[in-house]
């Protein structure tokens, strides 16, 4: 699948890394925040560089296990917000994931959801997967709710299932099927 990009939404372009990225990426990878729920750790601008540059061509979903890396930008600024990511998980299956980061000055304001919406098309239309998923720390109550926004219903609650940054965590799963996305939007 080759998506047609930019994704453009009332607030948003979704597109593909560029260059030019790096200082908006670094102002929130380099955020303590920005990693308390995931494995990563905040990023030196020379790390966000070389990411920038691994992710620019991940415009394309050929076959299980690709990414699509995306760039979340304010259409009225062109200021980079943050990044969402499909991952074609399964051909067998016909599953997919999603996920998404964006910077904290810009939680709340339904920005995540609107970049997230548009992956959840590409999966269902695009590949024509049978059913999408998100996982997430279980700590993670915004992005819970972000999910359940989506039309995700919580799949499982896994719990310590995972050691990251010294510490047992939980793992909640969300995932939606494309007849009952079909039928909600």
């Amino acid at each position: 699948m080759i998506p047609d990009l930019p994704i453009e939404t009332d607030r948003l372009l979704l597109r593909a890394y560029a260059p030019g990225d790096v200082d908006d990426l670094y102002a929130f990878e380099s955020l303590p925040e920005m990693h308390r729920y995931v494995y990563s750790v905040p990023r030196t601008r020379d790390q966000v560089a070389t990411m920038v540059a691994e992710r620019a061509g991940r415009t394309v979903l050929t076959a299980e296990g690709d990414f699509l890396g995306l760039v979340v930008e304010l259409r009225e600024t062109g200021t980079v917000i943050g990044t969402v990511v499909l991952k074609w998980a399964s051909a067998e299956h016909r599953q997919g994931e999603i996920g998404y980061a964006l910077h904290p000055a810009y939680h709340g304001k339904g920005l995540a959801l609107e970049a997230a919406t548009p992956l959840l098309r590409l999966g269902f239309e695009g590949l024509g997967l049978h059913r999408m998923y998100g996982r997430i720390d279980g700590r993670n109550t915004a992005s819970a709710k972000l999910l359940e926004r989506l039309g995700m219903r919580r799949e499982a609650h896994l719990v310590q299932n995972e050691f990251v940054k010294g510490e047992w965590t939980d793992e909640m799963v969300y995932a939606v099927l494309a007849s009952e996305w079909r039928s909600s939007s």
